[in-house]
């Protein structure tokens, strides 16, 4: 029901800030699954994702799932919940109940929202005269004389305004459930239209879940479910927003009628022609409009996605039951992209020319299969009455696959075009060169075999213990194929004891703790860890000859193993003052070992080992109070706050670190720490110059960074600034801790709900403005007005020039602060009284106007706050990410 609402096509989006431990950086791309991680990052790998359990069915994510088909989600976070989940569980689970017809009823429902999407927090950039002043001082700073015709380019462009727009989006589902004593039906339809913010970006998705459960007598049941997908995925744009803000403002966004004569297939006529750029840009830069607006609709992606299962399920001997399952997720997605024939106009020339010289297709053909099947024994009963025992054995395989193919052709130089046409997209189009035609493929295969079990036991309802085990067998390591898992568990309802009993202030409370073995499905990018490929490109010679020669990738240590994680818990559980407040504490520690990690092993090559090892710790807090103000006035406020604190205890290859774009992930150090030197200023003469430092590494003078003389050899400062020993930890992305909260007011059948979250204490890498390739001509940030210009005009932004390499360096100079506070969500609703629907058949009607991300307050100067990435590199800021606001409208009704 928190989620209901919420106007996202991936339901787990929605949860941002409602769980504790939970992270989730959500992405402004429709259809783009979140960036989530529960506990903090527990691994160097691949593999950061918590596992995602639907109806029993193990899975990546949960795309295809239709938001309004959610009954509840469920997020597992302690050993005890996770250990059964064995080598996949160490990051957590997200388990996902779907609706079921409720006994004796039969319902239909309809809900729809209509929304908006639109950009905010946009990042400034210079228009046209600050581009022109700022451009014009830095060639004399670098002693460039090629001048530039301004005249020929007069526009004052807003290029990030001019590839964004209004998005909307629309999602309509409409379900039946109807339910007798021996079966339970459902079934829902879904189409949901969702557009980006940038121009024709748009995701539609068709959706259809089945269910069925049927008793065939007080011993056996039966069931299946469904759920299948069609989906047209959107136009990559994800590098629009990237390219639109390095144009300079001086480029029209329009466009320019101009007669063009094509010998390359294309008729010669006037064309309404999208701007090149000038020459200063010739270097990697490109107008996003003009390859948006003519190759939007050039690609066609569709995905086909069905999930399905099917169980029974005997009961026998009052006590014990028994489930078989089987589960089945086939998807396809097929891409083709057509390259077609344009024209662009050159202002400088006054003239049109061929964009592209040849037409071409490119094809891929991505099919997925995971196969699923549990065998599931259950004993519920008493002992002695008091004695509460579940015990459960099973075993479980899981199967995994995949294969690609991918192949590409083109049109000759001299031959015709391939038409612009869809029916022609295609690599053998009979317009294609054969000698053009290039094919591949790719292919894996994963399988794991387990058996598990797990006991429940409770005295009185008030002592309780949990144990579960599970043995993992897999494909991937030949020489470790069984590997397990396990955890046990305690807890303690003291409000159940004498001594609890003549007090009326707690109505509940309840200790627990757990420790355990948790698994990390980490396989260091490689289908096959323990089976290296063979790299091509090397020479051996014997005697006169010289032989083609190819080497192992890396040689893989025979002990390779999954890595695991010594998992711990401890909290606390309460309600108090009538049941109006609930509380809950826990402190989590969390020790990743056997790191699986690539090194370079000096002369004996590459390595791939099991070495290494990562700790992470904090706190979890969650509260709510209820409160009634009146007859029909009742507030509800909760929330929640975790805590986190991760350190490197050790890595492979003697401890060396690993190091990733601005980001080091160093022994003694948070994972993924951003590694640079401390700026201290801006040397503002000469004369500051021979009295500070002396930097080893550039040439530089007045305009240019003054880093921080840090260490020398001894380990004390030395006077001189180089890259051995004078770059630093300068930054954590991992916050001190994130919170979330939430205040509910309703008064009858009105409902006011605003939802709000944070994070503190973590810093935003930004590489855009200053610490970017020096090799492109891109526009200036707006914050370059303030440069220094002379002695004295600024102690923080340099001097402009391409050829002052000393201020690209990875400084404290990208820092920024990543804290932030977002109203995450506001919405009013009504549930209309009964008696004013029921004349139209309905049993319920609810209204409501929700708006998501309506204000962020942050102190970078990115789009957004957050950032996700890998292990390695996060919370780096690349000048995308925008998170727009949505506003939509909506209803939900049963009949």
């Amino acid at each position: 029901k928190d989620i209901a609402d919420k106007p996202n096509t991936n339901p787990v989006a929605s949860l941002q800030g409602k769980v504790a431990g939970l992270t989730i950086i959500n992405n402004g791309t429709p259809g783009q699954a979140p960036d989530i991680r529960i506990r903090g990052t527990n691994s160097l790998g691949d593999n950061l994702k918590p596992l995602y359990v639907v109806d029993g069915i193990f899975n990546d994510n949960i795309d295809y799932i239709n938001p309004a088909d959610i009954e509840s989600v469920e997020v597992l976070k302690d050993p005890s919940s996770l250990a059964i989940f064995g080598v996949r569980g160490a990051n957590g689970v997200i388990a996902v109940t779907t609706k079921r017809a409720k006994a004796g009823q039969t319902v239909i429902n309809f809900n729809t929202a209509f929304g908006f999407k639109k950009l905010v927090d946009k990042i400034a950039w210079a228009n046209a005269s600050e581009f022109q002043t700022l451009y014009e001082e830095e060639k004399i700073n670098i002693g460039a004389n090629s001048p530039f015709d301004y005249t020929k380019w007069t526009a004052n462009t807003d290029w990030v305004d001019a590839v964004t727009r209004t998005g909307k989006f629309n999602t309509n589902n409409i379900s039946i459930s109807t339910s007798t004593e021996k079966n339970k039906f459902y079934m829902g339809v879904g189409y949901t239209t969702d557009e980006g913010i940038i121009k024709h970006e748009q995701l539609k998705k068709l959706q259809l879940t089945l269910t069925d459960e049927v008793k065939i007598n007080k011993f056996l049941k039966l069931g299946f479910n469904v759920n299948a997908v069609k989906q047209d995925n959107p136009y990559g744009a994800s590098w629009v927003l990237d390219a639109a803000r390095k144009v300079i403002p001086q480029v029209s966004a329009g466009t320019k009628s101009v007669y063009t004569k094509n010998p390359y297939g294309l008729d010669s006529a006037n064309y309404n022609l999208y701007y090149e750029l000038p020459i200063i840009q010739n270097s990697g830069v490109i107008n996003p409009l003009l390859v948006l607006e003519n190759e939007w609709d050039k690609t066609i992606s569709q995905e086909n996605r069905v999930v399905a299962s099917a169980f029974a399920e005997i009961t026998f001997s009052k006590n014990f039951s028994f489930k078989t399952s089987v589960y089945a997720d086939m998807s396809t997605v097929n891409a083709r992209v057509y390259a077609p024939l344009y024209s662009a106009y050159d202002a400088s020339t006054d003239a049109a020319f061929l964009y592209g010289r040849r037409t071409g297709v490119r094809e891929n053909d991505d099919t997925y299969k995971k196969f699923q099947t549990d065998n599931i024994l259950t004993y519920k009963g008493k002992v002695a009455n008091d004695h509460n025992i579940t015990g459960m054995l099973g075993f479980t395989t899981y199967d995994s696959r995949y294969a690609g193919r991918f192949a590409s052709s083109q049109q000759s130089i001299t031959g015709n075009a391939i038409p612009n046409d869809k029916r022609f997209w295609y690599v053998q189009n009979g317009f294609e060169d054969p000698l053009s035609f290039k094919a591949g493929s790719g292919q894996w295969e994963k399988t794991t075999a387990s058996f598990l079990s797990r006991v429940l036991y409770n005295y009185k309802g008030k002592y309780y213990f949990n144990a579960s085990f599970r043995m993992d067998g897999t494909s991937a390591f030949p020489n470790n194929r069984w590997q397990p898992f396990w955890a046990v568990g305690a807890a303690w309802e003291l409000t159940k004891e004498a001594f609890m009993q003549d007090q009326n202030l707690v109505d509940f409370l309840k200790l627990k703790a757990s420790t355990g073995v948790l698994g990390v499905q980490h396989t260091a990018g490689y289908n096959y860890p323990a089976y290296p490929l063979l790299n091509a490109g090397s020479a051996a010679v014997f005697g006169d000859l010289v032989y083609t020669a190819a080497q192992q990738q890396y040689l893989a240590d025979a002990g390779l193993k999954w890595e695991t994680n010594q998992a711990n818990e401890i909290g606390v559980e309460a309600d108090a003052f009538k049941r109006r407040l609930h509380l809950e504490i826990a402190y989590y520690l969390k020790t990743t070992k056997d790191l699986l990690s690539y090194v370079d092993q000096g002369g004996l090559g590459n390595g791939l080992l099991n070495q290494g090892s990562l700790r992470n710790s904090g706190f979890e807090f969650s509260a709510a109070w209820t409160q009634t103000l009146g007859r029909d006035l009742t507030l509800t406020a909760g929330g929640n706050l975790t805590t986190f604190k991760n350190k490197v205890l050790s890595l492979a290859g003697n401890g060396r670190p690993k190091f990733d774009g601005p980001s080091i992930t160093k022994v003694g150090s948070p994972i993924g720490s951003f590694y640079g030197y401390i700026v201290e200023g801006i040397y503002q003469s000469y004369a500051d110059k021979l009295a500070s430092p002396v930097n080893t590494e550039f040439t530089y003078g007045p305009g240019d960074f003054k880093y921080k003389d840090i260490s020398g050899p001894d380990g004390r400062p030395d006077g001189k600034i180089d890259a051995t020993y004078d770059k630093t930890i300068i930054g954590n992305p991992t916050p001190d801790f994130t919170y979330g909260g939430n205040v509910t007011l309703k008064y009858k059948g009105l409902d006011l709900g605003i939802d709000f979250g944070g994070v503190y204490g973590n810093e935003v890498y930004r590489m855009w403005g200053g610490t970017e390739s020096p090799f492109q001509r891109v526009n200036y940030p707006k914050f370059k007005v303030n440069r220094w210009h002379g002695e004295g005009t600024s102690n923080w932004d340099p001097i402009l020039g391409q050829d002052h390499r000393i201020n690209y360096e990875i400084s404290t100079y990208g820092i920024e602060d990543g804290s932030y506070f977002r109203l995450r969500n506001v919405q009013l609703g009504w549930n209309v009284e009964p008696k004013f629907i029921s004349k139209l058949k309905m049993k319920t009607l609810r209204l409501f106007l929700n708006v998501q991300n309506m204000k962020t307050w942050k102190n970078n100067l990115g789009y957004s706050p957050e950032f996700g990435g890998r292990a390695t590199q996060f919370s780096v800021d690349y000048a995308g990410n925008a998170i727009p606001v949505v506003t939509t409208f909506g209803l939900n009704v049963n009949f």
